[in-house]
């Protein structure tokens, strides 16, 4: 009679290890879990909250769990959605081929970013992380964007590239740009980058440009006292050149005209005090408290076709002019005594 051996009838239990996945019963339903017999000496746990349907789950389901750890009883901690998760992933991985675009949250970086895909491991280059050179791990734990340029299914890994997908992005938005983008259209677009003349602006894409004088219809020193670096705004575009692959945008022109407004105010026949600001060979500019300038042209002044402007007015005078005519579209406006 062969002498009983508990060590060696110890060995032919499987052991565990955290992650690994296997299969197994439902031995025992709790009212907060199921004891899951995984085939080893010590049987494992689910808890209620790791099921979406934990009413439906009885005594002898059989389905694939992963491995978590022990609890401070000894007892083996598993999950059915974690595993789930895993063999849903493995799959995913296993249906992607060369120039596949896909998702992943790199768990950390190392020479590059580096994740999984049930159980397939991401791995992407340092070089291949970004268009512009980003330190790879502020991207540990988001959830990327990247495209296979290699695949080894038996070693189970994916190599990507973060920025051949970037690349391919921004050609196909720049080529919808173009075909899309006309004088007077209406845009949204970021402000990229402040210059003391203007800014950049980024356009579904695009880099396009704003000139100071276009931000507002008052004169200010600096593009920050309209526009901050980060914030979208409505734009339209006023320039547009495709072979040298230039845009101009501006800010006021989709704003009212404070001026155009001014103007429309005016009666025609009334009379507004105001001052002479220049002296023309056939008239005089005259200002009107309001801002709003006109011209005061000789032949409204006198019948004489002999006169000069000189004879009525003088630079810097005040005099009281009556409105003539208008012309909001054009900002004119024409004065008379």
């Amino acid at each position: 009679m062969s002498e009983f051996n508990l060590e060696a009838i110890e060995k032919t239990f499987t052991s565990y290890k955290k992650g690994q996945l296997q299969d197994g019963v439902v031995v025992f339903k709790r009212d907060d879990g199921v004891i899951f017999n995984i085939g080893g000496k010590k049987d494992a746990f689910i808890e209620k909250s790791d099921f979406d349907d934990f009413d439906e789950i009885k005594i002898g389901d059989r389905f694939k769990v992963m491995v978590l750890g022990t609890n401070e009883e000894g007892m083996i901690i598993a999950s059915k959605s974690q595993a789930d998760v895993t063999m849903l992933g493995t799959q995913n991985a296993q249906k992607l081929k060369l120039g596949s675009k896909f998702s992943f949250v790199p768990t950390h970086a190392d020479f590059g970013l580096i994740g999984k895909m049930g159980d397939y491991e991401i791995f992407v280059p340092r070089e291949e992380v970004g268009e512009h050179r980003v330190d790879e791990r502020k991207l540990v734990g988001k959830q990327c964007e990247a495209v296979v340029t290699e695949i080894d299914k038996e070693g189970k890994k994916i190599v990507a590239s973060i920025k051949l997908l970037q690349q391919q992005t921004r050609l196909a938005n720049e080529e919808l740009f173009w075909k899309s983008i006309f004088i007077n259209k209406i845009v949204k677009g970021t402000v990229k980058k402040i210059l003391p003349y203007g800014a950049f602006v980024n356009v579904g894409g695009v880099d396009c440009f704003i000139h100071i004088s276009d931000l507002s219809f008052n004169k200010i020193q600096s593009p920050n006292e309209v526009i901050e670096e980060g914030k979208e705004y409505t734009f339209k575009v006023i320039e547009l050149d495709r072979d040298s692959k230039k845009v101009k945008l501006g800010l006021k022109q989709i704003l009212p005209d404070p001026m155009v407004e001014k103007i429309n105010a005016l009666n025609v026949g009334e009379i507004y005090d105001g001052e002479v600001i220049k002296i023309l060979a056939f008239g005089a500019i005259v200002k009107l408290g309001s801002g709003v300038t006109g011209l005061l042209h000789i032949s409204n002044v006198t019948e004489r076709s002999d006169a000069n402007i000189y004879e009525f007015v003088k630079l810097g005078q005040k005099v009281k002019v009556r409105v003539l005519q208008t012309s909001p579209e054009e900002k004119r406006v024409s004065f008379g005594f």
